[in-house]
């Protein structure tokens, strides 16, 4: 199902990068102005992931929670300065979600735990059921929705995708089919391939590619702090783009011959006909990050696909959607948190 959705940012935000610079830089600095939330108290847990990879998280629950979300944030970074995933966590606890927020592989408290390399969903999906698995026996209530925003969202869509198989996987056994509900996710990375190489060759975005690059070479130098045997260090000191990140430290563990066979085996524009639960995507067509040429595609899966909501929008950028005054009173939000509230607004409405 396609939705053509109304979306409004203020007049010098109407540019997907100036939209996604502003929210990086400037809103990262004041969210907490901007919620009106008292803070939460987190309890530390560490999951077991796949292939018994532990999985750091931090879990929050509210008296009389209605459901449970499972979630974490994009490429680079870890839970202690992900503020658009705690923007989320505040809302949903706020409104009687428990919360679970996790550092994936290679990230974070969990790279301090484990030397497990990102797989752009093929594990990670595997680590969203179990993590919901084992937070159903610490009394996380059902139904659980998993979330993420850019590679995140793919996450999560990954995590999906396996809830598929929940009654043929004995690790999930404790878990029913019908306990996970659904997946919303903002800004979801769906074809690395035609987006690393529309950033690559694109005169500005071609230098948001060579930051993500500096922090994903951040990302393996911490990797190999905390675990010199595994990794070499003259290889990640030679890191130059995120392809080469990828050719160099991933694809051969994962059994890749290449980088273009490993973007096609995790790309969710393969699975996505097939899942059958809710899904909410949020996307916005101004996303500098991501090649221009996938909408089309996505508009086509989600028409064909009933279980799939594209919530399109104009305007947004790359996770940004920071909404005017005019917006907000169309939609009947208390702050500009558009993408957050829209996704919430779904989950309310889908579990009654």
């Amino acid at each position: 199902m396609l939705t053509q959705g109304f979306f409004e940012p203020p007049f010098f935000l109407k540019n997907g990068l100036l939209m996604t610079l502003n929210s990086a830089f400037n809103y990262s600095k004041n969210w907490q102005k901007k919620v009106d939330l008292y803070p939460l108290n987190y309890q530390s847990v560490i999951f077991n992931g796949y292939q018994n990879t532990p999985i750091y998280a931090q879990v929050a629950i509210p008296k009389n929670a209605k459901s449970t979300i499972i979630a974490t944030y994009g490429i680079t970074g870890d839970l202690t300065n992900q503020w658009f995933l705690q923007v989320l966590a505040h809302k949903a606890f706020h409104q009687n979600h428990a919360i679970i927020l996790f550092d994936w592989r290679s990230h974070g408290k969990t790279a301090e735990l484990s030397p497990a390399l990102t797989s752009d969903g093929l594990y990670e999906g595997k680590d969203f059921v179990l993590i919901a698995t084992q937070a159903k026996k610490m009394g996380c209530p059902t139904p659980f929705c998993f979330m993420g925003y850019s590679l995140g969202g793919k996450l999560a869509l990954w995590g999906l995708n396996e809830s598929r198989f929940i009654n043929e996987n004995k690790n999930y056994s404790d878990l029913k089919e019908s306990d996970i509900k659904g997946c919303a996710v903002v800004c979801p990375s769906l074809d690395a391939k035609k987006s690393l190489l529309y950033l690559m060759n694109h005169p500005i975005y071609k230098y948001v590619e060579k930051a993500i690059t500096k922090n994903l070479k951040k990302l393996a130098l911490s990797l190999y702090e905390y675990h010199p045997q595994q990794f070499d260090l003259e290889v990640i000191n030679n890191i130059n783009s995120i392809w080469n990140f990828d050719q160099e430290l991933v694809i051969k563990k994962l059994n890749f011959k290449t980088v273009e066979e490993y973007y096609h085996a995790t790309s969710p524009l393969n699975f996505l006909p097939d899942l059958n639960k809710p899904t909410f995507i949020l996307y916005a067509e101004d996303d500098p990050l991501f090649c221009p040429s996938i909408v089309p595609n996505l508009i086509n899966i989600a028409k064909a696909n009933s279980q799939i909501n594209l919530f399109l929008t104009i305007y947004g950028g790359h996770v940004g959607y920071i909404s005017n005054k005019y917006c907000q009173q169309y939609w009947q939000d208390q702050d500009q948190w558009y993408s957050w509230n829209r996704i919430l607004d779904w989950w309310n409405l889908l579990i009654g």
